[in-house]
């Protein structure tokens, strides 16, 4: 096969070709207004194209007369994006070859392309490292599948990978284009061993592998190399060829390179992006990006390797924000906790191993029976002799549902409502602390097929108690959202009082004549009809 002819595939019939007058309708006859990008092969339109009632927005891509690229990179870019099929793939959807014009409709894509975000800064928005994370994983997962997931044994190799050539779509989800310089990969026979392809050298200066460059060899991992450009331009904001770098050394691998070795990591991180990456994920990241420029292509990683290692790296730095985020409320929380909203009560803070202490290191004798809903009650006394009551919160526990709560009892009073004293907090978790030490629940009680204490007038107290903290409440306009005998806690005299306020809400507060549907949450079994 000739070095530079194009693939061997079929032209396949899925694949729509347009009328160059379908293609001047879309494009109001190449208006100049419609440009969104130029590149080697020639101008790019945002055009619209009609079929009946409906309107499709499309990139179409024209070649330029002028243009070093041709009938061979045309033919290549239909053939290959034709049979390809990948979410990470820019999608073809079809071409125009008619009187002396080659033209490519693709799917629009409207957040551009990545160089335009790091380097043209075209719009006002930084990528933050969890997004440029994750449109690495996606150009990485589409290359994989181009070296060995698309059904053919010899692959493909795409041959301009850079990040002009890497388009976004709305949902920012990574798109790679650009296939007109692609090669059907080597085919290994048993009788041979060759892994590459003899070519031309093409390809965009900065990003070409220099083994590539020297020996004309063409093999997967020069996509490889290229693709490890990609991953210090995301990390630096730099260009491939930049300027602004050391005057003898415009070349971004060879600069980044020589700060890794110096130990000058953090002077190749974006600005942007300083102090915002965990260090250990900072520390993985530029180890890829080094492999994948190793001189030896038979050192860089495989794209299936590549995929791997900035999974692991964005399940770390998820887990460093999550942590981050999760300090920061509870931060919030305990200036809040301190001042209550501004409340001329000030609530107590508890140590932990105060409150520890007195339940016994929260032993299960002193646990209040509960549903299995909310979170889980402890009786204790403290050293004084002050008997309390401790809400032990589940793992999930909302820190907007403890602020709730607590805005609310500081300003209501009821005889038959748990009166809060303080809270403590331990790591992430947040413990409100109330006075009265309860004998039990309501609900520990009733479902007791053996126990004798509620005979009719015990109930009958019960409920009143019950009925006059509710008045009292909705005199406030407040809804409790969560009334169940689980929730009704009984002291050493079998008083009611109501507890847990986490879905309360006060309609004045909300200033609305209602609550919104979807912001009531409540117990199944207890919930009003309507709400269900």
């Amino acid at each position: 096969m000739d070095a530079e002819s194009p693939p061997s595939l079929q032209l396949p019939q899925q694949c729509h070709q347009f009328t160059i007058s379908e293609i001047h309708l879309a494009t109001e006859n190449f208006d100049e207004s419609l440009v969104i990008g130029r590149g080697g092969f020639g101008m790019v339109y945002k055009g619209t194209i009609t079929s009946g009632t409906t309107h499709l927005v499309a990139a179409i891509k024209r070649l330029d007369p002028t243009s070093n690229q041709g009938a061979v990179e045309f033919r290549a870019e239909v053939e290959m994006l034709s049979n390809l099929r990948h979410c990470h793939l820019v999608s073809l959807i079809g071409y125009c070859n008619d009187e002396q014009e080659m033209i490519l409709v693709y799917d629009y894509m409207p957040h551009g392309t990545l160089e335009d975000h790091l380097h043209k800064h075209l719009t006002p928005l930084t990528l933050t490292w969890l997004l440029r994370l994750k449109i690495c994983i996606g150009v990485a997962r589409g290359l994989d599948y181009l070296h060995t997931g698309t059904g053919a044994k010899h692959g493909i190799i795409h041959r301009d990978i850079k990040s002009s050539n890497i388009l976004l779509d709305d949902c920012w989800a990574a798109k790679i284009s650009d296939f007109g310089l692609s090669k059907l990969g080597p085919v290994k026979q048993e009788s041979t061993c060759v892994s590459y392809v003899s070519t031309f050298v093409k390809g965009t200066f900065g990003y070409l592998d220099p083994h590539y460059f020297s020996t004309g060899r063409l093999t997967r991992k020069s996509d490889v190399y290229a693709f490890g450009v990609v991953l210090l331009e995301v990390l630096s904001g730099k260009q491939a060829v930049d300027s602004s770098l050391d005057e003898e050394n415009w070349g971004l691998v060879n600069w980044a390179q020589e700060a890794m070795k110096g130990g000058r990591l953090n002077d190749i991180v974006d600005y942007n992006l300083r102090e915002r990456i965990l260090p250990k994920c900072l520390k993985e990241f530029a180890r890829l990006a080094d492999r994948c420029l190793n001189s030896n292509p038979k050192q860089r990683p495989t794209m299936a390797e590549v995929v791997a290692c900035l999974e692991y790296v964005l399940a770390l730095q998820k887990k460093a924000t999550s942590m981050t985020s999760v300090h920061k409320r509870l931060k919030s929380l305990e200036l809040y906790f301190d001042t209550v909203g501004g409340e001329i009560r000030i609530l107590r803070r508890f140590e932990f191993g105060t409150i520890s202490a007195a339940t016994e290191n929260f032993y299960d004798d002193n646990k209040i029976a509960r549903c299995s809903f909310g979170p889980s009650m402890y009786k204790g006394r403290l050293r004084n002799g002050q008997g309390i009551t401790i809400a032990k919160p589940y793992s999930n526990s909302k820190y907007q549902d403890y602020r709730n709560e607590v805005s609310l009892l500081v300003k209501l009073e009821h005889e038959n409502m748990i009166r809060l004293l303080g809270y403590s907090i331990q790591g992430t978790q947040v413990f409100l602390v109330y006075e009265l030490a309860v004998c039990a629940s309501l609900d520990g009680l009733i479902f007791d097929s053996k126990c004798t204490l509620l005979d009719w007038n015990k109930r009958k107290k019960i409920i009143l108690g019950v009925a006059s903290v509710l008045f009292y409440l909705h005199q406030h306009d407040v809804i409790h959202g969560n009334v169940t005998p689980g929730n009704i806690l009984l002291d050493e005299s079998l008083d009611p009082k109501l507890s847990d306020f986490a879905l309360a809400r006060c309609l004045a507060i909300n200033k609305a004549d209602r609550i919104e549907m979807d912001a009531i949450r409540g117990t199944s079994g207890y919930m009003a009809p309507e709400l269900r």
